[in-house]
């Protein structure tokens, strides 16, 4: 056997032998029942996981988003790379989220497609994208400014003839506070209903809670709305001081099985804001506050400006509350006590462990540039996934099977040779797939049902060229030799034309387009081999030793 035959063998032993090493853990995976999925460590789990074929949204199941970028209130220097700063941030959400396989790409100018495969959480999911994460330390307002504020809005409501409707005041007559607020309250006589709705018809809607420097005001759950109403009425806000805000706490409170939310009037410019945060990392409270005990909050941490900014304003205001704002909701407003050194500060709240880390994560990624916005929104589920997976397998098995049919049928020993060089085509595409860590789409497998055509089209030129050889008089292996050599020419024309097609379908294509020009693209590359590489081999290994043997072809 000549040299180059053997390097040849040498080349197709090592490319099955590296083909299956890529491939064994996903067919290990494939054959692992749940309970035994369960019983395995969950370390070697996600690393066979992590080695084996990855599906695509429409095989596993998930969430398809398409967002808009929001540039209406963008300078126009902003507006430039809004797009693209606003994909690398939902980017480094996402990976930190831990979804495997995202697919995020822009969409003309303003929009964004996000696909992520096999999620279960969507809201917690959807709220983690979407969210601004804009955040700012801002000071409250003295109470006196609070005091005076309600006054005004109570006397131009009253003498508008704006007032809630009968029975919506914060506290009706003969009802008592609840009892963890009787020692903080001051205790004043109730005046009667009608009243407090002629008089005070805001702050009638208002429960205050603590002492003077730290009073807070609470809305009943069932008035929120109401409040909000009044918020947007030009006649209340006119009356809110300039450079200032009024802005709800992130979460609502239950004290005495009634439920409140906080209503702040912060100052408008913030102290500090979070583009010089440096970290962020959740944290479980071990101090001696009972109430925080064990509960989980969110560590930043800025840089040296930030640091610095952090210390100047906390020494200029102690025993004063700054709130600290993260979307224009306030998440924790705390009295600041000394001057904070260190660049470090806690975001506390009513966090869970989830919620907590997700905070984590948006104030690492960063602040989006502008708002986005879900204008659609499509849901995969697992059953409809695992419908096409099942159709497409079967596609192709049924392709796979006539096409085996017809070469055994039509070119005998020939075509059983084809037929082996065709199964190790997918093998090898499906190894590759494997060992670039690519996913695996409806349209992929589409790639390789139409990879299968074209490898055994490869075959089919080669068996005809050595018929031709044949009856022209030559011996086996020289038919051999020129079927392949006059062969090649056309298949590598062929086989070239369409690699170019499926790069440039790459290249410009979305999710599904790329996921068919991939395996379309390995495929080719694939079917070369093992159509001229491999079937030659065998032809040789076959006759060489029989020159005067009868061909099957």
């Amino acid at each position: 056997m000549r040299k180059s035959f053997k390097w040849r063998i040498i080349i197709i032993i090592a490319a099955i032998l590296l083909a299956a090493w890529y491939l064994y853990p996903t067919v290990r995976l494939n054959f692992l029942s749940e309970e035994a999925k369960e019983q395995m460590d969950p370390l070697a789990l996600y690393r066979l996981e992590k080695k084996a074929i990855k599906l695509g949204l429409d095989l596993r199941g998930g969430m398809h988003l398409v967002m808009e970028v929001d540039k209406r209130n963008l300078t126009k220097s902003e507006a430039e790379d809004a797009l693209d700063r606003a994909l690398e941030i939902i980017r480094n959400r996402i990976d930190e989220f831990g979804v495997a396989e995202p697919v995020i790409q822009k969409q003309g100018g303003e929009r964004l497609i996000v696909e992520l495969p096999g999620l279960q959480d969507e809201a917690r999911a959807k709220e983690l994208i979407g969210r601004t994460a804009l955040l700012e330390f801002k000071l409250l307002q003295d109470d006196e400014v609070w005091q005076s504020m309600l006054k005004k809005i109570d006397q131009n409501l009253a003498a508008e003839g704006i007032a809630p409707e009968e029975g919506e005041i914060a506290e009706e007559e003969g009802e008592t506070f609840p009892e963890l607020f009787e020692e903080e309250l001051q205790q004043e006589q109730v005046p009667d209903q009608e009243t407090v709705l002629a008089d005070m018809p805001f702050s009638s809607l208002l429960l205050e809670l603590g002492t003077p420097g730290e009073r807070d005001y609470l809305v009943k759950e069932e008035n929120i709305l109401r409040v909000e109403k009044y918020l947007n009425n030009p006649v209340v806000q006119d009356q809110i001081p300039i450079g200032s805000q009024l802005a709800w706490a992130s979460q609502d409170e239950e004290f005495s099985d009634v439920v409140y939310r906080r209503l702040y009037l912060l100052r408008e410019r913030a102290e500090l804001t979070g583009k010089t945060l440096k970290n962020a990392r959740v944290a479980i409270y071990q101090g001696s506050d009972i109430k925080r005990a064990n509960k989980p909050y969110v560590g930043v941490e800025f840089d040296r400006q930030g640091a610095r900014d952090l210390a100047r304003v906390s020494a200029a205001n102690v025993q004063k509350r700054m709130a600290i704002v993260l979307d224009g909701k306030v998440y924790s407003a705390p009295v600041i006590q000394e001057k904070i050194t260190g660049g470090k500060a806690e975001i506390t709240g009513s966090f869970n462990m989830d919620s907590a880390r997700d905070l984590a994560i948006v104030l690492r990624a960063g602040a989006l540039p502008a708002p986005v916005e879900i204008i659609e929104e499509r849901t995969v589920g697992p059953s409809l996934g695992a419908d096409s997976i099942r159709m497409g397998v079967r596609a192709a098995i049924i392709g796979l099977i006539l096409v085996v049919l017809f070469m055994i049928v039509y070119y005998k020993l020939a075509g059983l040779i084809a037929n082996l060089a065709l199964l190790l085509n997918v093998v090898f595409i499906m190894s590759v797939l494997a060992g670039l860590g690519a996913t695996l789409t409806l349209p992929g497998i589409a790639g390789i049902i139409l990879t299968i055509g074209m490898a055994v089209d490869a075959n089919v030129l080669i068996f005809e060229r050595i018929r031709e050889e044949l009856r022209a008089g030559k011996t086996i292996l020289s038919a051999i030799d020129s079927g392949y050599s006059r062969a090649f020419r056309t298949i590598l024309d062929a086989n070239l034309t369409t690699l170019i097609t499926a790069i440039v379908l790459y290249q410009f294509g979305t999710g599904p387009i790329k996921g068919f020009a991939v395996t379309l693209s390995i495929g080719i590359v694939a079917s070369m081999f093992t159509a001229i590489v491999i079937t030659r081999v065998i032809f040789h290994f076959l006759y060489a030793p029989r020159p005067q043997a009868q061909i099957s072809i």
